[in-house]
């Protein structure tokens, strides 16, 4: 059982070929202009030598000098596209082949002192065990790591007296009940538990639904500032499957923390 059928609900695109969409923190706004570009958030100027990659099409390209650049890949599904250039807060978003028939314009932040980047690499978590009949069974390349992810990190530049949140860049392949009553995927008679968000050894959150820019507060009295911390991401399992264990297959990528 695993995959997503229907574009990440935490974004809307605008189809119309007129017109481009433009993504904020997992926002989409109707912008205006021709080809795909990556755009400073604040200042809405161009971004130059941005690097943008597909990871799981292995395909990889660069912003011009005026930030405009072309998907020149054949996309069959829900793909994370990952944005990064030095200086720039990481970021990434769900697209699908329906993102290739209009431009985006898509805009990122400038990184500040109150943050630290704990992950910019894209994990697979599971079993690599799903049906063919799934919803977008065979969008997965990338090998599992297992049913879970654990990263420790070292928290410097953070003010732990105001709200500190855990973002998540993008996660897809969720097959909670949640996911599936909203059209996330097709799965008719399975569905499984959320998966698990633990912070310095206590559970934090489920994660229900697949989505871009998922932030999850940090409980003040677990933060351990200029001391090692650590996150673990935990898939869940088919609810539905007893006789033996079945994880879900899910990915993920781009973790940081921000006040």
């Amino acid at each position: 059982m695993k995959k997503l059928v229907s574009l990440l609900i935490l974004i809307l695109f605008v189809s119309l070929p007129s017109f481009a969409a433009t993504f904020q923190g997992g926002v989409a706004e109707q912008g205006s202009g021709t080809a795909s570009r990556i755009i400073d958030k604040a200042t809405g100027d161009g971004i130059g030598g941005a690097d943008i990659t597909l990871p799981k099409q292995n395909y990889s390209t660069k912003t011009d000098s005026e930030g405009f650049f072309e998907l020149d890949t054949q996309i069959n599904g829900p793909s994370i596209m990952s944005v990064k250039k030095p200086n720039y807060k990481p970021f990434t978003m769900t697209i699908d082949e329906r993102t290739l028939n209009a431009p985006i314009v898509v805009g990122i932040e400038k990184s500040n002192t109150s943050g630290s980047v704990i992950d910019t690499n894209m994990y697979h978590l599971g079993d690599n065990s799903f049906s063919d009949l799934s919803a977008n069974a065979g969008e997965f390349s990338m090998q599992a790591i297992g049913p879970f992810y654990t990263k420790r990190f070292t928290l410097k530049n953070i003010n732990i007296t105001k709200p500190v949140y855990l973002v998540i860049g993008s996660i897809i392949g969720i097959d909670t009940a949640m996911a599936r009553s909203m059209g996330q995927n097709k799965i008719p008679n399975a569905f499984a538990s959320p998966p698990e968000v633990y912070f310095n050894g206590n559970k934090i959150s489920d994660i229900q639904l697949n989505g871009d820019g998922q932030r999850i507060r940090l409980p003040q009295n677990l933060l351990r500032k200029n001391q090692v911390n650590e996150i673990t991401i935990k898939t869940g399992r088919n609810l539905m499957q007893t006789a033996y264990i079945d994880y879900d297959d899910i990915e993920f990528m781009n973790i940081f923390v921000e006040n």
